[in-house]
């Protein structure tokens, strides 16, 4: 088994190292290219990435830090506990990472994990559907470039599944597994839910920042991480120049690569070819997304594999909902 794993780890490392040379490779053979590529990245991250995410990022960051998230979603937390079983922290990730889109949820999630204001199940459940493209973001530049006759159908499919697979994942799936532990042999070692690290600080999270402090660090930590997040998008963009050399590759081929890669400069490139390929992959968001995601939770011990899985399903149930609906949407 060793012998197996270590054959693993020779294959990723010699795999990544002809990548990384093949890269390096067309960024000097194609610099115009390469340069086009980057400053794409670079601008979509300057124009649209830092008005729409920065200031929701500090202002969310200076609630955290003076413990005001639970006052702020007090009028819209009972109907939220009611649904989905949230703590007043939860319900407030569920309100912010729907309103501010990627990756605004799992920032959210990540921070109240750490202050122990969110337990590791509550987090983990929490992820799997409260990190989605932002409404702003949809109606603003995914409904213009695709031209969306009737929105309000693709809007209500957009936000309509990932609110009822939260209720899946947070109610019905906690639900089956009570009931099926009480089914259990009375001999049977008792169930015992694992204590996380978060839980165990939580006593210390209750202490409020003071004003000025929460706002340098919310000012700080925001701007580390939307400087993050344009890395991303600069190096994700980057990774459209790979197919360059082959010239018979069909358009749409490269239109559904560029979203897979970075779906913000997919649907700018190739929103005349694929129109619901566009829409059933904004679920996913990219691997870029995916990448911001990590860097959000990366000082957790929360995985990013769950979130994986659950966005791959929540893409696929969004294809089959396109295709019962696109009588009605075309």
């Amino acid at each position: 088994m060793r012998t197996f794993h270590k054959w693993i780890d020779v294959f990723y490392q010699t795999a990544f190292t002809a990548l990384s040379l093949y890269l390096i490779f067309l960024l000097l053979r194609y610099p115009a290219l390469s340069l086009e590529y980057a400053s794409t990245g670079l601008i979509l991250w300057f124009e649209k990435m830092i008005p729409t995410l920065l200031p929701f990022m500090i202002l969310s960051g200076i609630m955290i830090r003076m413990n005001l998230t639970g006052k702020f979603v007090s009028f819209l937390h009972p109907f939220l506990h009611r649904i989905y079983g949230t703590s007043p922290n939860g319900s407030y990730t569920i309100v912010m990472g729907f309103l501010c889109g990627f990756p605004m949820g799992a920032r959210i999630i990540g921070e109240l994990y750490h202050a122990g204001r969110l337990s590791r199940e509550e987090s983990t459940g929490l992820l799997s559907f409260c990190n989605n493209i932002g409404p702003i973001y949809f109606l603003s530049f995914v409904v213009p470039a695709l031209s969306v006759r009737r929105p309000l159908l693709p809007f209500c499919i957009m936000y309509g599944i990932p609110l009822l697979y939260g209720i899946v994942i947070m109610r019905i799936l906690p639900s089956i597994r009570r009931h099926l532990r009480k089914r259990a042999p009375q001999n049977a070692l008792p169930y015992c839910e694992p204590v996380s690290s978060c839980k165990m600080q939580a006593a210390h999270s209750d202490a409020a920042m003071p004003l000025l402090s929460a706002v340098d660090n919310s000012v700080v930590s925001g701007l580390s991480g939307i400087a993050r997040l344009g890395g991303y998008m600069v190096f994700f963009n980057l990774l459209n120049i790979a197919f360059t050399p082959f010239h018979n590759v069909s358009p749409v081929f490269l239109c559904l690569s560029n979203c897979l890669l970075e779906i913000t400069s997919g649907i700018d490139r190739g929103s005349h070819l694929l129109f619901y390929s566009i829409l059933t992959l904004l679920p996913f968001g990219g691997f870029s997304c995916i990448a911001q995601t990590y860097s959000m939770i990366q000082h957790t011990d929360l995985s990013i594999r769950p979130y994986l899985l659950h966005k791959v399903i929540q893409t696929l149930i969004t294809a089959v909902c396109y295709l019962l609906c696109s009588r009605v949407l075309f």
